[in-house]
């Protein structure tokens, strides 16, 4: 693969049946780093084999990938489920469900397998609003699933009173009082999707 050195995990007949998966799929390695990538990644995604596991991830997306990446890295989480905001080979961002799990050798963490789900119909059409900024996108998109402040600062990694601030730039930005009225506004203005 390049030169790039592969997890313990990786090679022969797992690699082969891994790489039938049909959903975007990759591995990262301790410190983070992709080392594979199935042909599905890499045909939506780009090549980023080598690279940080953030490459491919949105800035509106980056704190929930690390905080996924975190957990399993602790120790606190073996498995994570999430969503995230990734750029495509193309550029377009799209919003994704990523489900992952750590890889161990003798109970010690040496990495990641993760598949990525997208909604590929979708995915060119949804970009985040221009009139937002990418954080209060995703604090909006939070707020219209019900979360909250509480829930939002643990899914972005946030505290409390940055949430809070998200929250009330979301209100100025949307010129609304509320955040019942901010999610009535953004639907107003399709930018629920």
């Amino acid at each position: 693969m390049d030169g790039i050195a592969q997890p313990p995990l990786l090679g022969g007949h797992l690699e082969e049946a891994l790489a039938q998966i049909n959903l975007p799929a990759y591995v990262l390695d301790h410190s983070g780093l992709i080392r594979w990538m199935n042909e599905r990644a890499i045909e939506l995604l780009g090549d980023h084999r080598g690279a940080h596991y953030l490459a491919p991830v949105a800035p509106e997306g980056a704190s929930a990938s690390r905080l996924a990446f975190t957990k399993k890295r602790l120790g606190s989480a073996r498995t994570t489920d999430y969503e995230s905001v990734l750029r495509l080979r193309s550029g377009e961002q799209v919003s994704v469900e990523i489900h992952a799990v750590s890889i161990e050798n003798g109970g010690r963490f040496i990495g990641i397998f993760g598949i990525v789900a997208v909604d590929e119909e979708r995915a060119v059409r949804r970009t985040f609003p221009a009139a937002l900024t990418p954080r209060q996108s995703e604090v909006l998109r939070l707020l219209a699933r019900g979360h909250s402040t509480a829930q939002m600062a643990e899914s972005l990694g946030l505290s409390r009173e940055t949430i809070r601030n998200h929250v009330r730039g979301l209100l100025h930005a949307l010129h609304v009082n509320s955040r019942v009225e901010a999610l009535a506004e953004a639907r107003r203005r399709g930018l629920l999707g």
